[in-house]
């Protein structure tokens, strides 16, 4: 995309974003210092409807990209599924997704269903969560019924094939074992990608 096809006119574009009403007051910040950061970081407009929790988020410069309304919306998102907003904003780099699963889609809506399966996601004391962050170096968060994943492309799969297997009632041995064993496949391809474009 060129950078005149990459451009918006004023007020023609925009998406939406449903927040949930406990999130509101995070998503703003102390006197709107979170909303006037994410608008100053991707060259948007925000209006956050405090009452129904709706976020219209529009170009706020002739020069704002798609790719800055998407950076946006992902960090509104990231921050509706409970990430706090320092790291919502890793989703600014070009090669960060946010990658959103609801737990109901395995197990379906029971209750006490959910409940035990996000226990072995969070662990004893938030352990699990910890650990799998540690290995992979992505940030996860739990809200609600939803497993909320930032980090790169490669790495959110194999995040979400860990937290599926956790689902499924998998060890937790065995999801650790999974992840670094598909972490050292992807360091290795790292490696080798580096050692091809400078040899």
């Amino acid at each position: 995309m060129s950078e005149k096809e990459g451009r918006f006119i004023l007020g023609v574009t925009r998406v939406y974003e449903k927040v949930p009403l406990d999130r509101i007051g995070v998503l703003l910040g102390s006197n709107g210092r979170v909303k006037r950061e994410i608008e100053e970081k991707t060259k948007t407009k925000l209006t956050v409807d405090s009452t129904s929790g709706s976020v219209v988020i529009e170009p706020a410069f002739q020069s704002t990209t798609a790719l800055d309304l998407l950076k946006a919306q992902n960090i509104v998102r990231a921050i509706a599924h409970g990430f706090s907003p320092e790291r919502a904003f890793r989703l600014l780099e070009d090669d960060q997704v946010l990658e959103v699963i609801d737990v109901r889609q395995y197990i379906g809506d029971k209750p006490n269903h959910i409940k035990r399966v996000l226990g072995r996601i969070i662990g004893e004391n938030g352990k699990t969560r910890r650990i799998l962050e540690e290995m992979t170096g992505a940030y996860i968060s739990i809200y609600e019924t939803f497993v909320a994943i930032i980090a790169s492309y490669e790495v959110s799969n194999v995040v979400k094939k860990a937290v599926e297997m956790l689902t499924e009632g998998r060890p937790h041995s065995t999801v650790y074992k999974y992840i670094d064993r598909e972490m050292f496949t992807l360091k290795r391809k790292g490696v080798t990608e580096m050692w091809k474009r400078y040899f």
